[in-house]
């Protein structure tokens, strides 16, 4: 199985951190983020492919070709056209896998083991969690049965408090339903995953620990959430 971390991007509005190092490798514990999100995975996933581009570099050279026992494969972003473009970019490496589900991750956010493990009960799922202020996320609205029935990306009046969080299991079927539009020059994964779910079921799985990582502020309280469960 594998699991694919979207770690291109430029990460602007946690500088000065980011000036000089990708986001993906800010340590919170002593340990960069990207080592907590991998340290997390199933052993069902047996190679991550780590999408690359702003400082990619150092990425490569922190994980190289093998990272805490899953084989690495890399994928260049060399324009930022969004995260549905990223994902598409994995289709060669994902297309022929005998598990025909992929995990997708952004490469910033804290979750925990057993949020991730949840997600396997399912053919194709994404991570939920409730939030005080929800215009900043993709809000979702949920059928009777838990499943997705619509994401709305930023709305200003948000219908629920209800958010993605870090993390979809998805299948070659996320390839069927391209955005039909794009934001700002950017293809987002959620509208895919929007469009997606009008036609298959894609659950909602509810994070247990999720702990989004936007500014620099965040990587405070970030350290005190880790602290917290240990």
């Amino acid at each position: 199985m594998k699991a694919i971390f979207l770690v291109a991007g430029n990460g602007v509005r946690m500088r000065p951190l980011t000036l000089t190092k990708p986001k993906p490798l800010l340590e919170v514990a002593g340990k960069p983020l990207i080592y907590h999100l991998v340290s997390k995975l199933p052993e069902a996933v047996d190679e991550i492919i780590l999408v690359v581009g702003y400082l990619g570099d150092q990425i490569k050279n922190y994980c190289k070709d093998e990272f805490l026992g899953k084989k690495v494969s890399y994928v260049e972003q060399e324009n930022q056209r969004g995260t549905y473009h990223a994902v598409s970019l994995c289709y060669p490496l994902v297309y022929n896998d005998k598990d025909k589900r992929f995990f997708v991750f952004y490469g910033d956010d804290l979750i925990d083991a057993e949020t991730i493990r949840k997600m396997t009960d399912y053919e194709q799922a994404v991570l939920v969690s409730e939030v005080a202020d929800p215009r900043r996320f993709g809000v979702v609205v949920l059928n009777e049965d838990g499943s997705v029935k619509e994401i709305i990306e930023k709305p200003e009046n948000p219908p629920t408090n209800t958010v993605l969080a870090n993390g979809l299991l998805l299948t070659n079927k996320i390839f069927q339903y391209p955005p039909p539009y794009a934001v700002n020059s950017e293809y987002y994964l959620s509208t895919a995953v929007a469009e997606m779910a009008k036609h298959e079921k894609v659950m909602a799985v509810k994070a247990n620990f999720w702990f989004p990582i936007a500014t620099p502020e965040d990587m405070k309280y970030a350290e005190e959430a880790l602290q917290s469960r240990s």
